[in-house]
């Protein structure tokens, strides 16, 4: 099986074509009729007979080809698993249907050539004596979605030729191609498939891929096969995750400090495993520790696929990799207690105790930096999320596309390692919920110190200010993982942000460490002003 599917989506009715599909290709030899009717190549032979001038021409037309496909449904026998199929998606509790191109009298005729399946074993037959456009008019397919009351992206249309294909996608349905070898090399390179197979036997791993998932744990041979694909080759691993394990177990390294982290997912619903990793991994550098193993719980909504399943667990796992950690356990459940997917995680990473970066190092006279801007990722969010609202408030669709990317943005490792290997940071904390403003609060209260914070040296990419004037957000209240705020004696900072400078990070000196003490001495332009407080974060009033 191959698929060009990003995403899979929940299906509920299967269209089968007919000849060369749920039949044994080669009954319906094409090349005859046409030499019979004088039909050029580059035109289908149902489409050739309607533009027949001639009234009696095209009649006679109409009943070669008729008496042609009668014997050719006679002799046509089952394509081999043909019947299996239809029974298992049936079982599966799929509506299933045809749509031919060719008569019902010859769909009669060809399942008498069935040992178990009949014309009352389909949900819906379409033929053209339906008087439906034939394929690849999207006529037939859409006739059948209003009939089962389904909007066409949840029916799997499956067909051996490139009319089945291009019906399929001019209606918005999934498509599976039927590779028989039959197609010519010229039309295969035009088609746009969802998934190719080359047997109806690899059609039921297609269809359960969409099919949703039960409520509760996940089905164990699912389970299994998740864990068998990401393997765990981390040798710091006692006990790996397998089913029934309840726990992992790791070896921690001598003189060597374990650092801990929790954190869920609950905003994001794209590259959720990316996110999961950046936020959790975010924290654990902040202490100057290298994040070394996640366990990780999903609860997925009610309707979930088993494709959509892999499909975060290859991002978690592809994140993980990318970071340098390793996936050792967790626990996953379809659940109606969320409408859409939450993942929540647990960190550890390691670090030597003589290089634990704790926030009480802080001191008056240390310089306060952020990296890159703020609201980095709430900026992402309101791109991905929110366009439409965007581009109705007049926000140029290329800088929404933009922002999009701004996604990639949201780990801090690369500054974090950095700036800890300087030996020169006295505290580290990433930006998260309730923006730059919650996040300079919170560094204070954990350092014990009262700092002094300049707002107009806090940098805003244009795009956050374009979005947040038109949304009316605060960017400095708005989520911002990507952002680092650190800490560094006043004597260092030229020569720490020059490191970091030269790596491509982005940085800003936006105050100082007053001393020891509470709260934010907040000024603009010199002047003393109130520092702005977030009870929640600003992108919650957009989900409201």
């Amino acid at each position: 099986m191959t698929t060009n599917l990003p995403a899979p989506i929940p299906v509920r009715a299967l269209l089968f074509d007919f000849d060369g599909t749920l039949t044994d290709p080669g009954a319906l030899d094409f090349r005859i009729i046409r030499s019979r009717l004088n039909c050029p190549e580059d035109i289908p032979v149902l489409e050739f007979i309607e533009s027949l001038p001639d009234p009696q021409r095209r009649s006679a037309a109409r009943r070669a080809l008729a008496e042609f496909e009668r014997r050719a449904a006679a002799l046509s026998r089952p394509n081999p698993h043909a019947e299996q199929v239809v029974a298992q998606a049936r079982k599966l509790g799929l509506k299933v249907g045809i749509l031919t191109r060719n008569t019902l009298e010859c769909v009669k005729i060809a399942l008498d050539n069935f040992e178990n399946l009949t014309l009352e074993d389909f949900h819906l037959v379409l033929t053209r004596d339906d008087k439906v456009a034939p394929k690849p008019a999207p006529d037939g397919i859409l006739a059948a979605a209003s009939f089962w009351g389904l909007p066409p992206e949840q029916i799997m249309v499956i067909g051996d030729f490139i009319f089945d294909i291009e019906a399929g996608r001019r209606a918005g349905c999934l498509t599976v191609w039927l590779d028989a070898g039959t197609v010519p090399a010229d039309m295969r390179r035009q088609l746009d498939y969802d998934y190719r197979i080359t047997g109806l036997d690899r059609l039921i791993p297609v269809i359960e891929r969409h099919l949703p998932l039960d409520t509760g744990k996940l089905p164990a041979p699912l389970l299994e096969e998740l864990l068998d694909k990401f393997q765990v080759e981390d040798p710091s691993i006692v006990v790996p995750p397998g089913p029934g394990q309840d726990t992992a177990a790791v070896r921690p390294e001598k003189d060597r400090l374990l650092v801990l982290k929790s954190d869920p997912i609950t905003f994001a619903t794209e590259q959720l495993g990316m996110y999961t990793v950046a936020v959790n991994a975010n924290d654990i550098a902040t202490a100057g520790a290298v994040p070394r193993w996640m366990l990780a719980t999903l609860l997925l909504p009610a309707g979930t696929t088993g494709g959509q399943v892999r499909e975060i667990f290859a991002s978690l796992h592809g994140a993980c990799k990318q970071a340098g950690i390793t996936l050792c356990g967790g626990h996953t459940e379809i659940t109606d207690a969320v409408t859409r997917p939450v993942v929540s995680a647990a960190m550890v990473g390691s670090v030597p105790e003589k290089d634990l970066i704790a926030k009480e190092n802080m001191a008056a006279g240390d310089s306060v930096l952020m990296t890159k801007k703020a609201a980095v990722e709430g900026t992402a969010i309101i791109a991905r999320q929110f366009a439409r609202e965007l581009e109705s408030k007049g926000v140029d669709r290329a800088v929404i596309d933009e922002a999009r990317n701004y996604l990639q943005r949201i780990s801090i490792l690369p500054e974090a390692r950095l700036a800890a290997a300087s030996g020169q940071v006295t505290a580290m904390h990433d930006v998260t919920e309730g923006g730059v403003a919650t996040a300079v609060s919170e560094l204070a209260a954990a350092g014990g110190c009262r700092l002094r914070i300049d707002l107009e040296r806090i940098p805003v990419y244009p795009a956050t200010a374009i979005f947040c004037r038109a949304l009316g957000l605060d960017p400095l209240g708005l989520i911002g993982s990507g952002s680092l705020l650190l800490t560094c004696r006043g004597q260092y900072r030229r020569r720490l942000m020059d490191e970091l400078a030269k790596a491509g990070i982005e940085v800003a000196e936006i105050g100082t460490v007053a001393g020891k003490g509470r709260g934010i001495d907040a000024r603009r332009n010199g002047r003393p002003v109130t520092w702005p407080e977030f009870q929640v974060d600003e992108i919650t009033r957009l989900f409201r």
